[in-house]
Order: C-alpha cells, then sequence, then structure tokens
C-alpha cells in the first residue's frame, strides 16, 4: 500500500468527514412528553388516577440545544394516558406505561411498544401488552438491556416484561402483588398544618427501577411505607424477595421516587406525604438499605399541605433536586462528601402542580412538568451553585407526565 494519500483521496476524506459532522450536528434533538389524556370513545379501558385528562398521547417536541426552547413536530395520539416514557438500550423503541384499568378484556393497564424512525423520530407502534395490574405509573429499563420494570399503583404491584430482538414485548415473565399494613392517613414527618393524603388506602407502587449492578431491583410502595428490595435473575427475567424483603419508612410518609447516586453507594428517597428527602447508604452486595439522614424537601419555616413529586440527582453527583406539588417548587440541595444534603435553594416551577422533571441530555437544562398547568417550564442550571433561574419559555402541553430526550445523532 502506498504510505502517502493522493490530494484528490485527501480531498474526499475531508470532505466526507465534513459531512459527517454537518450531518450530526444538525441532527435533531427530540423530546417525547408523555400526557394524560381522555379515553377514546371506542375504548372500553378508563383512566384511574385523575379525572379525564386533556392531553393528546405522546407529543414530540424539537428542542433548541442553545435555548432550551422546544418546538411541536410531531403526536401520536392515544387515549391510554401513556404517562411514563423510557427507552430500549439503543434508544431504538420507545416504551410507554398506560395508566388505564383495562387492556381488551383484561382488568389491567398496558405497556406499550414505538419503533422510532431515526430521521425525525416519529412513532410507529409495534405491540401492546398487559402490565398485570390497574393504573401502570413508572417503567424503567434493565441494565441487562432484556427487560422492562413496571410499577401498578392501582394494583399495588410490580411486574417484569421481557423485550424481544425487534423491541417489542413479550408477555410478563414475573409479577409481584405488593401485601402487608397499610399506613397511617397522617404522616409522621407532614409539615404543620398539612392535609396532604394521597395513597394510603391499600398498596400502591409508585415506582421500579434496578441498582446499576442490575443483581437487585427496588419498588417503591408508597401506602405501605416501603421501599422493597428484590433479588433479579437477569436470565429467567424473575423476582425473589431480598434479605431483609424491604426497608420501612416512617409511618405516613408515603415514599414516592428515588435516586442513586452516580458515583457513590447512596440513595436518596423522597417521601410524597411527608415531603421529607432520606439519606440511605446501599449495600449494592446484599441489598440492604440504611437511613442516615432526614431532610425537609420544603423551605424553612414552610407550614400547610404539598405533595411531592420527583427527585433527581446531577449527572455530576454535586444536587438533588426535589419537586413540590401544592408548594410548586423544585427544591435544591448540595451534596456533601458524605453524601448528606444541604438546603441551597428552591424554584418556582412557573406552573401548577410540577408531576415530574427531567435534565437535557447536556444538563444545561431542567424541564418541569406542570400538570395542572398544562405547561413545561424550562429553567437553565447553573452547575456551581446548582441553582436554576427561568429562561422564559414556556410550552403549552395538556396534563404533562413524562419528558425524556433523544439526540438522534447519538444514538446506540
Amino acid at each position: 500500500m502506498p504510505a502517502y494519500f493522493s490530494r484528490r483521496s485527501l480531498l474526499c476524506a475531508f470532505t466526507a468527514c465534513g459531512a459527517w459532522l454537518q450531518a450530526n450536528a444538525e441532527a435533531p434533538l427530540i423530546a417525547y412528553v408523555g400526557t394524560f389524556t381522555s379515553p377514546l370513545q371506542n375504548m372500553k379501558a378508563t383512566q384511574v388516577d385523575l379525572p379525564p385528562g386533556n392531553g393528546q398521547g405522546i407529543h414530540l417536541f424539537e428542542v433548541n440545544r442553545s435555548t432550551g426552547a422546544m418546538t411541536p413536530c410531531g403526536l401520536y395520539k392515544t387515549g391510554t394516558s401513556p404517562n411514563c416514557l423510557t427507552f430500549n438500550a439503543a434508544k431504538t423503541v420507545l416504551y410507554s406505561t398506560n395508566e388505564t384499568d383495562h387492556q381488551g378484556d383484561n382488568e389491567a393497564g398496558s405497556v406499550s411498544a414505538f419503533a422510532i424512525n431515526p430521521k425525525d423520530g416519529q412513532l410507529t407502534l409495534l405491540n401492546t401488552v398487559s402490565s398485570g395490574g390497574k393504573g401502570p405509573t413508572y417503567v424503567s429499563l434493565h441494565p441487562s438491556g432484556r427487560f422492562l420494570l413496571v410499577a401498578n399503583y392501582f394494583g399495588g404491584s410490580a411486574s417484569v416484561l421481557p423485550i424481544k430482538a425487534d423491541g417489542s414485548l413479550g408477555e410478563a415473565t414475573d409479577f409481584k402483588q405488593d401485601a402487608g399494613t397499610i399506613g397511617p392517613k397522617t404522616a409522621k414527618n407532614a409539615p404543620p398544618g398539612s392535609f396532604a393524603f394521597s395513597g394510603h388506602d391499600g398498596t400502591h407502587s409508585h415506582m421500579i427501577a434496578a441498582d446499576a449492578s442490575g443483581r437487585h431491583v427496588l419498588s417503591v410502595d408508597l401506602g405501605l411505607d416501603q421501599i422493597l428490595v428484590w433479588k433479579f435473575d437477569d436470565q429467567k427475567g424473575t423476582l425473589t424477595p431480598n434479605d431483609p424483603p424491604f426497608v420501612s419508612l416512617p409511618a405516613g410518609d408515603g415514599p414516592r421516587h428515588f435516586a442513586f447516586h452516580p458515583n457513590h453507594p447512596w440513595l436518596y428517597s423522597l417521601q410524597e406525604e411527608g415531603s421529607t428527602v432520606v439519606l440511605f447508604d446501599y449495600d449494592s452486595d446484599k441489598g440492604r438499605l440504611t437511613s442516615r439522614q432526614t431532610i425537609s424537601s420544603l423551605p424553612p419555616g414552610f407550614a400547610g399541605s404539598n405533595f411531592c413529586s420527583e427527585i433527581l440527582v446531577s449527572a455530576d453527583g454535586r444536587f438533588v433536586y426535589a419537586g413540590n406539588r401544592l408548594h410548586d417548587s423544585i427544591a435544591v440541595f448540595a451534596i456533601g462528601k458524605d453524601g448528606t444534603l444541604t438546603f441551597v435553594s428552591e424554584e418556582w416551577t412557573h406552573g401548577d402542580y410540577p408531576r415530574s422533571f427531567n435534565f437535557d441530555p447536556t444538563g444545561n437544562f431542567l424541564y418541569s412538568l406542570n400538570q395542572r398547568g398544562d405547561n413545561i417550564a424550562v429553567f437553565r442550571i447553573d452547575h456551581k451553585t446548582g441553582t436554576l433561574t427561568f429562561t422564559g419559555h414556556y410550552t403549552p402541553v395538556g396534563n404533562p407526565s413524562s419528558i425524556v430526550f433523544l439526540d438522534l445523532g447519538k444514538r446506540g
């Protein structure tokens, strides 16, 4: 082979490289937003969580990478309240929970799989399968990439769904029904004057996710005031109770969501009715949680009712963000060297009832889904202080519930 390149070959190489860079620089960043919807007239299923929503299904937006602003670019219309979204490992398929009470003649909600068009991000339904319980409200991908984990809120149960080669879903490989003593209607750590009551009328599974190793799966039951821990068989897709099988939160506080620290063995649990964040040390070998700190999600001196919603840890592991509904704020906490939290600030969500929020892929922006305000508000993140600054960008969306992002230039 010659030890040099001709001018023509170099020119072709530079042209090809330039075309590649241009194509990837221009590849759109797509946001998918799941919403609560009104059931379609020909559906047996009904929404089980709220009065009929005014979302239209899964809404697609192209995101401006510099400003965070979103422009509508598509819609998959459905009346099944696709309230929680996640991708497969290759990000070629989008999955949604459908928070309804029927899947065909089966009294259960469902989970749908959608193929993603690699050019424009548009969705094509692959299939829909039963979630095993009513009102599936959370779905996450197991680290093996071969299974989805589903929490059925009104069913008070957890399901494992296998992912087929084409990204579609198979019937459940396991199903677990939560059971135990329901906690009191008054939260032990509720703020003074709180009338917050949401889920202590039965078992309510609110979140499920695996740890980084995939050997253990954690699921939250708000009604039981417990975080359940399971051993996971990633060959069979089955759950086995850990020893011990759960850790209890204070009576009535109602754990809702949790977030692992990206670099240390710490887990942060957010309590919906108690309005607290609890720091746990996490032993990944044994799947054991040990609580070490409890801190309010609300600013000092707050009195009244509040329902917590979402909790996330920044990618750099320096800050925790916790959502407050009714107070309509996102609290910011600094993470100390030992994992303990210090309250930094709270930012108004510029909308009513922030059900969830998420970071864009760069971590520069936070998107607050203001469910009752029918909008998504965009905030710029200060990476030094963790504080949020409203960008002025609102996006109207009926009853937004979940947002995930896909960079079409960086799939797989």
